[in-house]
Formats: structure tokens, sequence, C-alpha cells
């Protein structure tokens, strides 16, 4: 009897090990952790940040900054909107990218937004916060088509540069679209990848880009200082679409 009830609290501790509780309390945890971790287990760490409000003012343009400080060796960051109609944010590769990211979202209603990073070692470690909204931001069509000149603009970059002596920070915007193919209507058009390399064509950070982007997305990330020379960005969209710009430092 002692060794069967052993053996019985081994079972729930390993059980408990390898599917810990979702601090956020969502239904759809579960099935996001067998799709995009599968059998791995996902630490919630502390360490991994995700920031945004408690209550989006415009569902269309949700701000996230996404922070994962003394986690060593990152390899791939992925964002993902429980309760989006489609659920995946990014899938991002840091490279010599300093740790966190900074872009905008659409939400189609209230949802956990998760960062789910990946290690070296291959282990999984989650942060996430709740954003309430008012809903619609994913199946409202972009604002930007109604402008008569909006394809002359297309994957244009605009760009600033601010450096701190060790880093410099860079904000991109790029004009796109970014329609989710759920408004009437209207397909599916969105930046599908982007990356920056340095002067010599080696790649900084690379970003596999989905729908619930926002239209026009901006985003902010720290690279090393490259002193006065260039960065390039360079992507396409869906529609094979190419983003080719130079940042001026």
């Amino acid at each position: 009897m002692k060794q069967l009830l052993m053996a019985l609290w081994l079972a729930l501790g390993l059980g408990a090990a390898a599917g810990a509780a979702d601090p956020l309390g969502s239904s759809r945890w579960p099935d996001l952790q067998r799709e995009y971790a599968g059998d791995a287990p996902v630490t919630f760490d502390s360490r991994v940040e995700v920031l945004a409000p408690k209550v989006a003012e415009d569902s269309m343009n949700v701000p996230v900054t996404i922070k994962f400080r003394d986690l060593p060796d990152v390899k791939r960051v992925l964002v993902v909107a429980d309760f989006n109609p489609i659920v995946k944010v990014l899938d991002y590769q840091p490279l010599l990218a300093q740790p966190g990211l900074s872009f905008r979202i659409k939400l189609q209603q209230a949802s956990p937004i998760r960062a789910l990073v990946q290690t070296g070692d291959g282990k999984w470690y989650a942060g996430g916060v709740w954003v309430d909204a008012a809903g619609g931001g994913c199946t409202a069509p972009s604002t930007g088509r109604s402008a008569p000149d909006w394809a002359s603009t297309l994957n244009q970059v605009q760009a600033r540069v601010f450096h701190d002596g060790q880093n410099q920070r860079v904000r991109l915007r790029i004009m796109h679209p970014m329609d989710t193919g759920l408004a009437p209507g209207i397909p599916a058009f969105y930046i599908e990848q982007l990356a920056v390399e340095d002067a010599s064509g080696e790649a900084m950070l690379r970003m596999e880009t989905f729908e619930p982007l926002s239209e026009n997305p901006v985003f902010s990330f720290d690279l090393p200082d490259t002193g006065k020379a260039a960065l390039r960005v360079v992507g396409r969209d869906n529609n094979g679409n190419r983003i080719d710009a130079m940042v001026q430092p």
C-alpha cells in the first residue's frame, strides 16, 4: 500500500512539473502550449515580462513591450494572443539584438498576450498579461486604404536611431495595411518576413510577422552600436512585395 501511494505521489508530482497551471487562467493555454511548444514543458518565469495597457484604448493599435532580461542564450521569442481569431503575432530571433522588443497589435476581444521564450538548451519560458479590449480590431479594414496614394507608399520605411554610447535603439515604421483577411471583401495582405542587417550583410535580428500586427507596424529594439555604419532593413509581404531600406545612424 505504501509503495502504491508513493508511486501515485510521484506520478502526480511529475504531472504538475510537466504542465504548470496557467497564471492567466486562459482556457486556450493547454492547446496553445501543445501547438507551439509540443511536448516540452513551459515554465512561467518573471524574467519574461510583457507590458501592455490593462485596457486598450484602440483595439487596432495596442502597444506591447516584451522584456526577457537575465535569460541566457535566447534563441526565439514567440508572441501570441490567446483569443484573437489569428493567434500568432510574431516569431522573433534576436541574434545580436539586446533583450526586448516593442510593437503594436490588433485585438479582437479581451485576451492574454503572451511571450514564449526559447533558450539554446531547448527550454521554454513564458510571461504574459491580460488586456481588456472593446473588440473588432482584427475584423476592421485598414484605414490607410482610403488614401488615394497608399499603394505608392507601400513598404516604405521610416526610422529613427538613438545612441547611448554602447547600444543603439532603432525605431522602425513600415507603411503597410496589414490586412487580416477577416474584413469583408478584403484579402489577407501583410508583412511576413523582416530582418535588420549590419553593413556587412550579417543579420542582427530576424522576424516572421503575421496579420495581427497593427497597420503601418512600428518596432523598437536595441542593437549593438555600429557607429556611423548604416543598417539595412529587408523583408517582404505575403504578395511578394519587397522591403529594402537603408537606415542611417
